[in-house]
C-alpha cells in the first residue's frame, strides 16, 4: 500500500524531460463525451486509445493480428495521450499528486494470456513520469473488442492538488 499526501521531490514535468518522453497533442473525443472531469481533488480521464493526431496507431486484437509487444506499445501511447489530456486540463502534471487508478482494457483473442506484459506499457510510463511512490493498483482486463478495433484502452484516475 501507497501512502501518498505530497507531492514526490522531482517534479513529473522535469522527470518528461529528463527521460526524453516527448507528449502528443491532447487527444480530441472520438464521441459526445469530454477527455477529462474534475470532481474535488481527482482528475477522470476518459478511456485513453492509443492514437496520435486523432488516427489510430494499431488496430487489431492483440493475439491475433498484434503481437503482446505491439499491444504493449499501444497502451504506452494510450498513457501518453491520457498524461497529455490532463497537462492540457491541469496546466501541468506537477499538479498530480498520484494515480488513483490505473485499467488497462485488452481486446485479445479467446487464449491470450499475457495481460500483464501489455499494461506494463501503460505503468512504465507511469513509473517514469511519477515514479513508484506514486503508483496505484490496476485492473487488466481482457476483452472482445474496443472501440474502433484498437486492441488497447487505458482508464486512468489521478489525485490532484487544490
Amino acid at each position: 500500500m501507497v501512502s501518498r499526501g505530497n507531492a514526490p521531490a522531482a517534479s513529473a514535468e522535469k522527470r518528461l524531460e529528463d527521460n526524453g518522453i516527448v507528449l502528443p497533442p491532447p487527444p480530441t473525443p472520438f464521441g459526445a463525451y469530454v477527455e477529462a472531469a474534475r470532481i474535488g481533488n481527482l482528475l477522470f480521464l476518459s478511456g485513453m486509445l492509443p492514437v496520435v493526431g486523432h488516427e489510430p496507431q494499431f488496430i487489431g486484437r492483440v493475439g491475433g493480428e498484434l503481437s503482446a509487444e505491439d499491444g504493449r506499445k499501444a497502451a504506452e501511447i494510450a498513457c501518453l495521450s491520457g498524461l497529455s489530456a490532463a497537462r492540457a486540463y491541469l496546466g501541468s502534471l506537477d499538479r498530480i499528486t498520484g494515480v488513483a487508478k490505473l485499467g488497462v482494457y485488452i481486446a485479445t483473442e479467446g487464449d491470450f494470456r499475457d495481460h500483464p506484459k501489455v499494461a506494463d506499457g501503460a505503468s512504465d510510463v507511469l513509473v517514469k513520469v511519477f515514479g513508484t511512490e506514486m503508483l496505484s493498483g490496476r485492473i487488466v482486463l481482457g476483452l472482445a473488442s474496443l472501440p474502433l478495433g484498437m486492441p488497447v484502452e487505458v482508464e486512468l484516475i489521478f489525485e490532484i492538488a487544490p
